[in-house]
């Protein structure tokens, strides 16, 4: 080691080359030299390895870090000494440590402050943030580093920019020479030749929503991203970040008083978008869902056990509307996407609309759904604009930056939008490339981009007046036709005056009141939790890619040929659109039956579900209301009534389907 090297640096490389010498050896066999690598190492090992160092660099992370960096490049070039014969490697002039203080998002401790409550005393050491990414800035450049001679002794040391004082260059007194007799020099030239840039960006990160507490209103904090970390994640991204916590002046405003603003410089930025971080599934629950599913092979949908079992699960507060609690499963759980032999794309999220009277559950179920997802974002129209959905453009310290929107924070996961009538047209029409194509394009303050919206959008509405059921839904709900061609299920709740069902609800309600007070207890209710619930719907979406069969295609295109023959009063709802929300349908609900294949079954379940929302055109007439659908108590047999019901209406244009595939239907 050189003689100049701080003591600090020996231990460290020791360290880097006995635990990650396979990371040194392929940053020596890339090729470019000018390059920032990372070096990952997790904080877990350096405890184990060697507690007090542990110690230090969590305590005083500003020094040691850069301790680490030297210690890297030290390292790294004893590995390059050390190349096998024929292997040929070059000297890095840049490596930086980037160290991992939770090994996984699932492992990180609660006990890291949330961005809210950072304080003072947070100051100065290595410091954890969890959130989500809602501004992201440009890429800059800036100088991290330049060499001083001094002009007495020609000692030549580096000085450092302070970001407390935007990144200015503050000399020494005196020479800092660590010679035994002092220089005590006081004029210093710059070295020009090793003046030191980065790349530099600033993100903002956001507290979860799902972690705060009530009235609680969410913090940010901006974060600075150097060298090998800038442009890795951008705006919608769930993120974890270590690094060190330090403050900086505000921007000269006049009549401003000016402030210290805390930021975090970033040593180590993880993504957990991928990670579904929330939901961690152990291989027990797993055995438990095959357990569970192997006891109903033969009748999956019997009584309130197979299939209805795990319905009763959502919303157990809500008596009954057993359609709602279908749609709302296979919503959630989604088809599969089709990407075609040029690229096109063909979404496999479903979109759900609720419309009904006050007072029918709309927005009890939007409040559950958004707890069984893993990413979700709730918000109402009245308190929505087109900006506050997509995406904004904020100007700040004189740059445009783009801030992400509702949908573009719900990216991978829910978006439920209540009061969806209360919205503007104007402001309505801009979900439209959202729901459909899932991204956004922006032009907006000579920023043009397109950012990812693969969500599911979940709205609820009121219709328009009192219902009138001899009108389309285009009418009804005040929404065009191009809007609702794209929510795959629409229900409608109306509250009809129903002695029998009002007295049922009302004694459902009145038992709900006597069981918290008692010791009630519930078989069912202990099975399908909302924890279980949410790994169910995770497990089957990441395991389960279901594939069309013959049978299910027939009944498909066929259902899809008869609506278009007579769809002439519901032409918003009667498009490709259909035919595309029928597979994605058909596929969720075989997913729901833990299966691999869609069946006839699926298909027909698919069918009533777009029954359910087609009022002037249905083909069943015994749907009925979506209010009123119960859990009935032999499952099977009203299957086989509504299959037969379905199958003798299809049965006049089985000839022409079986000449047409659905692949030349949607062509």
């Amino acid at each position: 080691m050189d003689s100049n090297e701080p003591d600090q640096v020996k231990p460290l490389a020791e360290f880097l080359i006995r635990r990650h010498s396979e990371q040194l050896r392929s940053i020596v066999l890339s090729s470019d030299p000018k390059l920032h690598y990372p070096l990952y190492i997790d904080f877990a090992e350096l405890m184990d390895e060697n507690p007090q160092l542990a110690h230090l660099v969590f305590s005083q992370p500003t020094e040691y870090l850069r301790h680490f960096d030297q210690a890297a490049l030290w390292a790294h070039k004893i590995v390059l000494e050390n190349l096998n014969f024929g292997e040929k490697g070059i000297q890095k002039k840049f490596i930086h440590v980037r160290i991992n203080v939770c090994g996984s998002p699932l492992e990180c401790p609660e006990t890291f402050p949330s961005i809210g409550r950072v304080r003072v005393k947070h100051r100065g050491i290595l410091l954890t943030l969890k959130g989500t990414v809602i501004r992201s800035g440009t890429i800059k450049m800036y100088e991290g580093e330049r060499m001083y001679r001094c002009r007495k002794c020609k000692h030549e040391f580096p000085v450092y920019p302070e970001l407390e004082s935007r990144n200015s260059i503050t000399l020494p007194s005196f020479c800092p020479s660590m010679r035994s007799k002092p220089c005590e020099g006081t004029r210093f030239d710059c070295v020009d030749e090793t003046v030191i840039r980065h790349d530099y960006q600033e993100i903002k990160i956001q507290e979860s929503t799902q972690a705060l507490g009530v009235g609680v209103i969410p913090r940010s904090i901006p974060v600075i991203l150097k060298d090998d970390l800038v442009d890795i994640v951008k705006a919608g991204d769930d993120v974890i970040v270590s690094g060190i916590l330090t403050a900086k002046w505000s921007p000269d405003l006049k009549d401003v008083r000016c402030n210290l603003d805390p930021v975090l410089v970033a040593n180590h930025v993880r993504r957990t978008n991928a990670l579904k971080s929330d939901i961690n599934i152990p291989n027990d629950v797993i055995m438990k869902f095959n357990q569970f599913w192997s006891e109903f092979k033969d009748t999956p949908l019997k009584g309130k056990d197979g299939r209805n079992a795990i319905l009763l699960g959502i919303c157990p507060q809500i008596f009954g509307l057993f359609t709602v609690k279908l749609a709302v499963a296979l919503t959630l759980i989604g088809g599969v996407q089709h990407v075609d032999a040029s690229g096109t794309k063909i979404r496999g999220e479903s979109h759900l609309l609720l419309v009904g009277d006050p007072g029918t559950g709309k927005s009890q179920f939007l409040k559950f759904a958004a707890k069984l997802s893993n990413r979700s974002v709730i918000t109402t129209g009245l308190g929505s604009t087109s900006a506050g959905l997509t995406v904004t453009a904020v100007k700040d310290g004189g740059e445009w930056m783009l801030e992400a929107g509702a949908l573009v924070l719900a990216d991978g996961g829910l978006c439920c939008i209540d009061e969806f009538d209360s919205m503007r047209e104007h402001d309505r029409a801009t979900i439209h490339e959202a729901m459909e194509q899932q991204t956004i394009s922006v032009a907006k303050a000579g920023l043009v981009t397109t950012l990812s919206t693969r969500t599911i959008v979940f709205g609820a509405t009121n219709p328009k007046g009192q219902y009138d059921p001899d009108q389309t839904l285009s009418v009804n709900t005040a929404l065009s036709g191009p809007l609702l061609s794209r929510f795959d299920i629409v229900l409608v709740l109306l509250d009809t005056k129903n002695p029998e069902w009002d007295a049922v609800v009302s004694s459902h309600i009145l038992a709900e009141e006597e069981s918290d007070k008692g010791d009630h207890n519930d078989d069912l209710a202990n099975i399908w939790t909302l924890a279980m619930l949410r790994r169910y719907i995770h497990f089957v979406k990441g395991y389960f890619r279901p594939v069309l069969t013959k049978e299910a295609e027939k009944v498909i295109s066929s259902y899809y040929q008869l609506q278009r023959r007579s769809g002439t009063d519901n032409a918003a709802r009667t498009t490709v659109r259909m035919l595309e929300s029928l597979i994605r349908l058909a596929q969720a609900h075989a997913r729901l039956m833990f299966r691999n294949e869609v069946s006839r079954l699926d298909a027909i379940m698919a069918i009533l579900c777009i029954e359910s929302s087609m009022t002037t055109s249905a083909i069943v007439d015994s749907v009925g209301n979506a209010l009123h659908s119960n859990f009935t108590e032999n499952p099977d047999q009203e299957y086989t009534k509504q299959e037969r019901l379905i199958l003798e209406k299809l049965k006049s244009i089985d000839e022409f389907s079986d000449m047409h595939s659905i692949e030349e239907l949607s062509r």
